[in-house]
């Protein structure tokens, strides 16, 4: 399945709620979901009946894929890596999500959003242990080290994106300004997930 390259604020409106899926914009009045909170198109402030149990396991599961940006194909796989794991199915699939280098990047603060992480990624701006990463699906463990490149560093971009977003990284990852560099102390609790989902609806749908 392509990836979607539309506007993304339409993804937002269609679920009704930020999605934070372009970064500052999203906590200003420009937000188009603060200004009309109706789905897209033209047929949407049409009243909306009542949705069936399938329809609300369907948009829990299309508003994590749209938070994370990631295709149905890698949902099912992470779904099924979180269905071998010990624990809470739900809370794995999530755990999973967010260990994701991309969204590492983001959480550390040196992107405003998911899709500016995963083209950071992509065009080799960082090295994980050392050794150069550029696949933003790439899954980081527990003790694992992530800087910007040094040819990187001297961007005048990482610079400004730390000043902006300096001490709102999550309490699983340590952040080094000096060195541009992050640290994955521990896996991130339900608590340090700020989704507000239902993931037991995702692990029903995909169960059936």
């Amino acid at each position: 399945m392509a990836r979607y390259t539309g506007p993304v604020c339409r993804l937002c409106r269609r679920e009704q709620q930020k999605l934070y899926l372009k970064g500052d914009k999203c906590y200003t009045d420009k937000c188009p979901v603060a200004k009309r909170n109706y789905a897209p198109g033209q047929h949407g402030q049409g009243r909306r009946g009542n949705m069936s149990n399938y329809g609300l396991q369907l948009r829990e599961k299309q508003k994590v894929r749209r938070y994370y940006g990631i295709s149905e194909s890698k949902m099912r796989k992470y779904y099924a890596m979180a269905d071998k794991m010990q624990g809470v199915t739900g809370e794995n699939l999530l755990k999973i999500l967010e260990m994701r280098l991309d969204n590492v990047v983001q959480r550390l603060g040196l992107a405003e959003s998911r899709a500016e992480a995963r083209q950071l990624v992509t065009h080799g701006h960082f090295v994980v242990n050392g050794r150069k990463v550029n696949i933003p699906s790439y899954l980081t463990s527990v003790g694992d080290v992530i800087e910007v490149k040094e040819k990187s560093k001297a961007s005048p971009k990482f610079k400004e994106l730390v000043e902006k977003h300096q001490g709102t990284t999550k309490p699983w990852v340590q952040f080094n300004s000096e060195k541009l560099q992050g640290n994955i102390i521990s896996e991130p609790s339900r608590e340090d997930i700020d989704l507000p989902i239902e993931e037991h609806l995702i692990v029903e749908l995909y169960s059936k």
